[in-house]
């Protein structure tokens, strides 16, 4: 059963190092804190270092994190999320506060949250293969998916999810297949809507179907809205572009009420935005759906 109250925890957790832009203190300490988790929790961790190239040409360095549980399995699902935070609250009205950093705790941290929940479920079956999932469960934390344009700069394509873009072009086994994947991002606040996601439904309709279905047999048709909303350019994107998997994305956007959850790449995406209720609602979902295989 998924505990919300520890999934806030890890939310909360990662809030405390402050914002995890890429070059960063913070940033640092929270990805040691992350390969210290799902190393505990008993997955088999992988990291990813290398350097990628800025909307502005500087150049960043990128420090993806993956987590295996059952590495011996063939068939596999991959989940996903970004643990990195934007370095600027470009939405913030007043130019002296656009160049603040965003302590990203629904942009980011909500679904590193739940997925080190998922992670520690999963790790506390082990020593009883009978209470694991049939499949093998890759959890992957992008970095540097949140250094795309800012609103000053002229936006060029493919400045965004840097780290996806990487890892679907270098993954972290040769030949690495899953049957599908589920991105979550910004999957914490309150009165959360997940729409059927534009791309998510050209790509892997049969997937949003699965996960959309649960979630209202399980009682969160209330967050789980069963209609197709807008097209998002997040990490799912170049998954699907790049590595052929099927991947979805978990995201709270609603065209009708303007886009993403008010807070969004502000200095205000903060613990006072997070829901352990949203949290649950997503993280017991997911559970139930790679139990499921």
């Amino acid at each position: 059963m998924f505990q919300e109250d520890s999934a806030y925890a890890y939310v909360q957790r990662q809030v405390d190092f402050g914002p995890r832009v890429p070059g960063a203190a913070a940033h640092r300490a929270c990805g040691d804190y992350l390969v210290a988790s799902l190393g505990r929790f008993g997955a088999q961790v992988t990291e990813q270092t290398a350097q990628v190239r800025a909307f502005d040409g500087s150049m960043l360095d990128m420090r993806n994190i993956i987590g295996s549980f059952r590495p011996d399995l063939s068939r596999r699902v991959l989940l996903a999320a970004h643990w990195d935070c934007r370095p600027w609250s470009d939405q913030e009205t007043l130019p002296e506060h656009q160049r603040v950093p965003v302590d990203g705790a629904n942009d980011g941290a909500s679904g590193v949250g739940i997925l080190l929940e998922v992670a520690r479920q999963i790790g506390a079956c082990l020593p009883d293969s009978s209470r694991l999932p049939a499949i093998g469960v890759d959890i992957v934390f992008f970095d540097t998916e949140d250094y795309g344009t800012p609103v000053w700069a002229a936006e060029k394509e493919d400045t965004w999810c840097l780290g996806s873009q990487y890892w679907a072009r270098h993954p972290h086994h040769a030949g690495y297949r899953a049957e599908y994947g589920i991105l979550l991002d910004m999957v914490g606040a309150k009165n959360a809507c997940f729409m059927r996601e534009y791309f998510s439904d050209h790509y892997a309709q049969t997937v949003v179907s699965k996960v959309w279905n649960r979630a209202a047999a399980l009682g969160y048709g209330a967050w789980f809205v069963n209609t197709r909303g807008g097209a998002v350019t997040d990490d799912h994107l170049y998954v699907n572009r790049l590595s052929g998997i099927p991947c979805i994305d978990i995201i709270d956007f609603d065209d009708q009420r303007g886009g993403f959850f008010a807070q969004w790449h502000t200095r205000h995406d903060n613990m006072d935005q997070i829901d352990a209720r949203t949290l649950k609602a997503v993280g017991q979902t997911l559970l139930a759906v790679i139990y499921s295989e």
